[in-house]
């Protein structure tokens, strides 16, 4: 009988404000039905993952004895964390590895013994249940390490141009777009002919995206940079924004931007130009406030942009021809890389924590949890 017994990362935080992040063993009951088990090779530590695992603690002064994080979480997070107060949270949403056990299904069957890529949650751990409906099989001489970001990245990149069509939009804005996500969006529009402007925030990170194939990148530190976003807004006649920063102006500095080049010839109007704008914010790469400097007229929309929602909105038959080209294309458009592996332990250490909580672009974590 396989042994179903493991490791895995959870959190906690108490109602007196305490993060607490620890490793603590579990068992799996034996998977039933279209259930199967994974032993997790590979699973990447993402942006969405670090609000469940340390939200807005204070990790740089968190207590790292022990091999567990303790930490501090702010008032307002505590209270508005109240639901989650006591419990120890699993986490991690992605992965891949090899499927151990599986239900009497034969669709789980048919997985035994297979290396999968899925998306349950609870990735962070030596072995993970999921369905086998949210499993994909990997083809021979997939590794884990490359099939482990198989969703996340890959479906929001795709996402995001599929909302552009559904919302009648021609040409993208994205920002912080040097990220992984932002390098499969570049890869997607060439291929896909979708006019797409870039910011980030580094003449290195320019070069970068210049490197694949980029055609309009703005770098957000220079003097220039409002210059610079204008010209390559009206040279794509971009009107949708996916931003990954969400605090401070930039949103604003974008819709503005698009304003400023619908309004280029028109006659005056105090309501502005009658060309719709949107920013979705899919991040929180900055905490503060978003600040709306209202001076783009009155139609445009700012609105939160979530995976799982909008894969609904869009409809199974477009989720599956997603699932498919990133299953085609795994290692070339949808290729993920990483600054470095870490085991369970080596993932709750001082030096990995403060660099994969930075989340500075281009420097993605990825554990391997049975090393």
């Amino acid at each position: 009988m396989t042994d179903l017994n493991g490791q895995r990362i959870v959190s906690q935080l108490d109602s007196d404000g305490t993060l607490t992040v620890s490793i603590e063993d579990f068992t799996l009951a034996t998977p039933t039905g279209s259930e199967v088990v994974i032993r997790v090779e590979a699973t990447p530590i993402n942006p969405s993952d670090l609000g469940l695992l340390f939200g807005p603690a204070d990790i740089a002064n968190a207590d790292f004895s022990g091999g567990r994080i303790v930490a501090r979480m702010p008032d307002p997070a505590v209270r508005a964390m109240a639901a989650r107060h006591g419990m120890a949270m699993p986490v991690g949403n992605e992965g891949a590895g090899t499927v151990i056990a599986a239900g009497e299904a034969p669709e789980a069957q048919a997985l035994l013994g297979k290396r999968v890529t899925c998306f349950p949650g609870g990735m962070y751990a030596t072995i993970a249940r999921a369905d086998a409906a949210m499993c994909l099989e990997l083809a021979d001489g997939i590794s884990a390490e490359q099939g482990a970001s198989a969703f996340v990245n890959p479906l929001t990149a795709l996402s995001f141009t599929e909302t552009m069509h559904h919302l009648g939009h021609k040409a993208l804005v994205h920002t912080a777009a040097a990220s992984n996500l932002g390098q499969m969006l570049v890869k997607i529009c060439k291929a896909d002919g979708i006019p797409l402007v870039n910011v980030v925030r580094s003449e290195a990170q320019v070069e970068l995206l210049k490197g694949i194939g980029a055609e309009h990148v703005v770098d957000s530190s220079k003097e220039s940079f409002l210059d610079d976003l204008a010209a390559a807004i009206s040279a794509t006649k971009a009107t949708m924004a996916f931003d990954a920063i969400g605090g401070g102006k930039l949103v604003s500095q974008i819709l503005s931007v698009m304003e400023q080049v619908a309004n280029s010839g028109a006659a005056y109007s105090r309501y502005g130009s009658n060309s719709p704008k949107h920013a979705f914010i899919y991040g929180a790469l900055d905490l503060s406030p978003t600040i709306l400097n209202r001076n783009f007229g009155f139609v445009w929309d700012v609105s939160g942009w979530l995976l799982t929602p909008w894969m609904a909105k869009l409809g199974p038959q477009v989720v599956e021809r997603m699932r498919r080209r990133v299953m085609a294309e795994l290692t070339t458009t949808f290729a993920s890389h990483y600054k470095a592996r870490v085991t369970l332990e080596q993932a709750l250490s001082r030096e990995a924590a403060l660099e994969y909580n930075a989340r500075r672009t281009g420097e993605k974590y990825l554990i391997v949890p049975n090393g």
